[in-house]
């Protein structure tokens, strides 16, 4: 009898998650590039010398990677309903205030403000993902949410210009803030964990499960406990996670140079007018959005046909470092179209090695995921400290080509740490680890 009862089909409550965490990544993005949409003017109505706009390109940087280790902590002990609606809303009111600032101090201290309340947000991506998606569907969902930065900067790119140019760089401010404290409150409506969400079913919650699915209340004592010091240091103590520490700080060297200099550059060293940059500045960032999205699903296709995991992972991000070097192409054109081009290649090698973080919840010991993560962004994040500090050093005498070679030289040291230091791909025990 039971034979003819027909099976329930899981729901996919999953994918809704993943749009939720999507938008959450393009606010995020679009809240740490406005800032370079309004460089150009900020940087005239306030006299900023490129030092100077150098040193505020990174202020967001400083307290991002101070707060990682303790935005991880944080994860551990707080719901990502609770904690991302706090983020999101707290990091947009610093956002809305940027528009008030009256010179270099005020403004250097509100991206920095900016900086410590985003500091959480990917570290509770990871905790989502890993809670929501079983292991052969996280690669392409982790390609999903990232490519938020891409897909989401690529479309607005044209838009904040036109805001700017409507409203000024003070509106520009303050429309992208309270954009995103509406949106804040609407994340804490929506989001349940999965066994809080009356919309999934068993069915579901069975698939995430066997597939490998952390569910955080399920978790036993071992990884429940409290967070300890040693914890830090056994994160920081195998070669495995330092291979992709290192390759998530080449990662985002190239990230923060489309984040921070890119529109400037287009518009002050190689003379592109203001609207037409907006325009300009969008292909990069649809071509670094192909590439992740190429990237995730490419991955998870190579397992799911058996290729081991350490080709299937690791090559895109190799072969995706490798591509970023082609920005140097860049100072041996003056035409926008071959300019952008290069540019282009560039950014979809960065966005192609952007599943990196994969590697947390693949590598890190269980219970030590949420600290892991706060590292692995820790780390990455000093990139958004010294690349816009150097480049505007290097930038300092009206010639950006060093900036471009600098640049090129974090993909190639970047592409080397994931093929000598990440080794095999296998998650690092606390019994097996001095092994590694």
């Amino acid at each position: 009898m039971n034979s003819n009862i027909p099976a329930v089909r899981p729901t996919r409550v999953r994918y809704q998650v993943l749009f939720l965490i999507f938008v959450n990544v393009v606010i995020n993005y679009m809240d740490r590039s406005n800032l370079a949409v309004a460089a150009s003017a900020i940087g005239k109505e306030f006299r900023f010398s490129s030092v100077q706009m150098g040193l505020i390109f990174s202020a967001f940087s400083w307290t991002y990677l101070l707060f990682q280790v303790p935005g991880g902590i944080l994860v551990k002990r707080f719901t990502p309903r609770v904690l991302y609606a706090v983020s999101l809303i707290g990091w947009s009111l610093a956002t809305v205030l940027q528009g008030f600032a009256k010179g270099f101090v005020s403004l250097f201290g509100l991206r920095m403000a900016t900086g410590a309340l985003e500091a959480p947000a990917f570290p509770i991506n990871n905790r989502v993902v890993s809670s929501w998606f079983p292991v052969q569907e996280r690669a392409s969902a982790i390609a999903v949410y990232t490519s938020g930065q891409f897909l989401g900067l690529a479309f607005l790119m044209p838009v904040l210009s036109k805001i700017q140019l409507q409203a000024g760089w003070k509106g520009l401010f303050v429309i992208t803030g309270l954009i995103g404290m509406v949106w804040g409150l609407i994340w804490y409506f929506l989001y349940r964990d999965p066994l809080q969400h009356k919309r999934a079913n068993q069915e579901e919650l069975r698939h995430i499960e066997d597939g490998g699915g952390i569910f955080n209340s399920r978790q036993d004592d071992k990884i429940k406990r409290s967070f300890q010091w040693k914890d830090l240091r056994v994160v920081l103590s195998y070669r495995k996670l330092w291979g992709i520490y290192l390759g998530q700080f080449a990662v985002n060297g190239a990230l923060w140079f489309f984040l921070t200099w890119f529109p400037k550059y287009l518009v002050d060293y190689r003379g592109m007018n203001f609207i037409q940059s907006g325009y300009w500045a969008s292909v990069p960032y649809l071509s670094a959005f192909a590439g992740v999205l190429s990237s995730g699903f490419l991955s998870d296709y190579l397992v799911r046909r058996g290729v081991p995991a350490a080709r299937a992972r690791k090559w895109p991000i190799i072969a995706g470092l490798l591509l970023s070097v082609c920005i140097v192409g860049a100072n041996y054109v003056h035409t926008p179209g071959w300019i952008i081009l290069f540019m282009s290649l560039s950014f979809f090698g960065v966005g192609f090695a952007s599943i990196t973080w994969i590697f947390v919840s693949t590598l890190a010991p269980e219970y030590l995921i949420d600290v892991t993560g706060g590292v692995f962004n820790f780390i990455g994040q000093l990139s958004g400290i010294v690349v816009p500090v150097v480049i505007g050093f290097l930038a300092s005498g009206g010639n950006f080509a060093p900036a471009l070679i600098f640049i090129a030289v974090l993909g190639a040291l970047g592409a080397c740490s994931y093929i000598f230091l990440v080794g095999n791909v296998e998650r690092v025990t606390v019994e097996n680890a001095r092994d590694q």
